[in-house]
């Protein structure tokens, strides 16, 4: 029986693969989490209760135990894989890190991107820093022999949440809401610019077949659906399954860039969304083979929407940035009307 170590393994990329973990046989499963979601772990799944930033007391409760692969869910500075480092050299077969595919170079030279693609990313902070995680991490397999594997998601979305580009502090939902209101919705550019949504439920394939693969040992990955759609299809699809009209208001990306800086808009649209690219996934299917993804992005959407009408938990208004995208509406009609 083959050991595997999850810190996290509740949130929206980890929870498919706990399920699919726990119902493989072959592997016994532990997490490291506080606690917070008891509900979200399958029966059989081990939990050891503790904040992973208490590395004391993590290194305690793990004493004597060892692990064929251990999955760092909740790691985003240099600081969190240092740690992991610590607590787990010497003492699992297999660390498999989850970076981002934002870290690929943007501005993007190339519409097709593969792990060979450089990383730099000058426009996020978040995808800097994973960037340095990978840095640390692939510095001690070439070093000390580290038995590193680093995955990097698209955009990565499962039931919960809606995956648009521009939202607020609080997550998606308020789009849905404007939408619903038949307001218009705030969309980057002129809504033509192609994007990949990947089901986690996909995403978890591909990503157990990577634990415990020899061929995993320090390499990248990157783990995303082939299909692409517009984000005005993406929009679309969402307001066709929440039985609405489309009204998109296409605004500048740099123009939300600058006016939506308390949304970190530069980051997410410059140094993410608002990039058309392409993944092949040569590498990833040469690895795990068979696998292909078995959600396309309008089911997953239409599923998705579905769900969070089924369930008022995750529909959480923000008016704080409605009241923005009523603002944003307001200046860009306005500027239409002196332009005509």
């Amino acid at each position: 029986m083959k050991k595997a170590l999850f810190i996290g393994g509740t949130g929206t990329i980890s929870s498919y693969i706990t399920r699919l973990v726990a119902r493989t046989p072959g592997w016994e499963l532990y997490l490291i989490n506080r606690g917070n979601r008891p509900d979200a772990v399958p029966e059989g799944v081990k939990v050891i209760k503790a904040d992973i930033s208490d590395e004391a007391d993590v290194a305690v409760k793990l004493e004597g135990m060892s692990f064929d692969c251990v999955c760092e869910f909740i790691g985003f500075v240099p600081a969190h894989v240092e740690r992991d480092f610590r607590l787990f050299a010497g003492r699992t077969k297999q660390y498999m890190f989850i970076s981002t595919a934002s870290a690929y170079q943007k501005p993007s030279l190339n519409l097709v991107v593969n792990e060979a693609t450089p990383l730099a990313n000058p426009f996020w902070q978040y995808s800097r820093d994973k960037i340095a995680c990978e840095d640390f991490l692939m510095g001690k397999y070439r070093s000390e022999g580290y038995p590193v594997t680093i995955i990097r998601p698209g955009h990565t979305f499962d039931e919960r949440k809606l995956p648009t580009a521009v939202h607020g502090a609080i997550g998606s939902w308020e789009v849905a809401r404007r939408m619903l209101a038949g307001k218009k919705v705030i969309v980057h550019g002129d809504g033509s610019s192609t994007w990949t949504l990947t089901h986690s439920s996909d995403f978890a394939r591909a990503f157990v077949g990577l634990m415990g693969n020899p061929h995993a040992i320090g390499n990248a990955y990157q783990i995303t659906s082939d299909e692409t759609m517009t984000w005005d299809q993406i929009y679309g699809t969402v307001a066709e399954a929440l039985g609405v009209e489309y009204r998109p208001c296409h605004v500048p990306t740099d123009l939300l860039a600058s006016a939506g800086r308390q949304y970190d808009l530069n980051g997410c649209l410059n140094g993410d969304k608002a990039v058309a690219v392409m993944y092949d996934n040569s590498k990833l299917k040469n690895a795990v083979p068979g696998f292909h993804t078995e959600i396309s992005m309008a089911e997953g959407l239409r599923s998705t929407v579905e769900y969070i009408l089924a369930h008022p938990e995750y529909q959480k208004p923000d008016p704080e940035f409605d009241s923005w995208c009523d603002s944003v509406v307001e200046v860009m009609e306005e500027a239409a009307g002196k332009l005509l």
